[in-house]
């Protein structure tokens, strides 16, 4: 497959680094980039010794594209649920990857950026990032990203950050558990490859094995589940607060409820 929206680089070692390569648009999810990040994790992904996901630009991933959801508004229910499983498709793709995926998070990773920081295996953050689950400012929720954050940050810390849009820093990411640890920005990609030096010395079935296991006995993420927050997502697309909150903010004002 020919990527438009990411960039592959595989070294000699076999590590593949992905960088989502939309900096104009902050590298936004569009449905193109869900769909090539959906195809990765089956391809090259799974093949890869190891996999760092990064962001071209000023910030690691802004979440959903605006003007894809602003389509979603216009949309009939069945093309809102369409695009709903495109989402949910590629977070439970990039969740089940063999590969170990390691993030490289710096800027900012806001809404379904978040969500994507939360699938990594671990995650390495600029010091500098700023973090938010951003969907309720729009009259939207975080939905199909849901299952993994819960998994990541459990209940409680996740409730702290989870509905408030309160943007926080790198540190309290560490805290709430989205990011394993904060460097300086000079620091970061040589911590990114302390990470994956341990991963050039095992067995690469083994360690596919091992996380297959580590997520059969976490929280229960399954069809059942993920279609449960297709439902949630359809559902707020549909309510009167998102089609004033992604018009608001496309307009550059205050929603009405601000």
């Amino acid at each position: 497959m020919s990527y438009e929206t990411l960039k592959l680089d595989t070294d000699d070692r076999g590590v593949l680094t992905v960088t989502l390569n939309a900096p104009e648009r902050r590298n936004a999810l569009s449905a193109r980039m869900m769909d090539e990040l959906t195809a990765l994790a089956g391809a090259e992904g799974a093949e890869a010794r190891a996999v760092v996901l990064r962001g071209a630009g000023e910030v690691f991933c802004a979440g959903g594209d605006l003007t894809w959801m602003q389509a979603q508004i216009r949309a009939d229910s069945e093309g809102r649920r369409a695009e709903a499983r495109r989402l949910a498709g590629m977070l439970d793709a990039l969740n089940t990857m063999s590969s170990p995926l390691i993030g490289r998070v710096h800027g900012g990773a806001y809404g379904g950026g978040v969500g994507l920081a939360c699938i990594c295996d671990v995650v390495v953050a600029e010091a500098g990032t700023r973090f938010g689950f951003t969907e309720t400012k729009l009259g939207i929720i975080p939905a199909t990203i849901s299952p993994y954050v819960l998994a990541r940050m459990g209940e409680g810390r996740a409730r702290q950050v989870f509905m408030s849009a309160r943007l926080f820093g790198a540190d309290e990411a560490v805290r709430l558990g989205i990011a394993t640890r904060a460097v300086p920005l000079a620091d970061l990609d040589t911590a990114i490859e302390a990470e994956i030096a341990p991963y050039l010395k095992i067995a690469r079935g083994a360690a596919a094995r091992a996380k297959a296991l580590a997520r059969s006995l976490g929280p229960r993420i399954d069809e059942v589940v993920i279609e449960a927050t297709i439902d949630r997502l359809v559902e707020a697309w549909e309510s009167p607060e998102a089609e004033e909150g992604i018009a608001a903010f496309l307009e550059k004002r205050p929603a009405r409820w601000s």
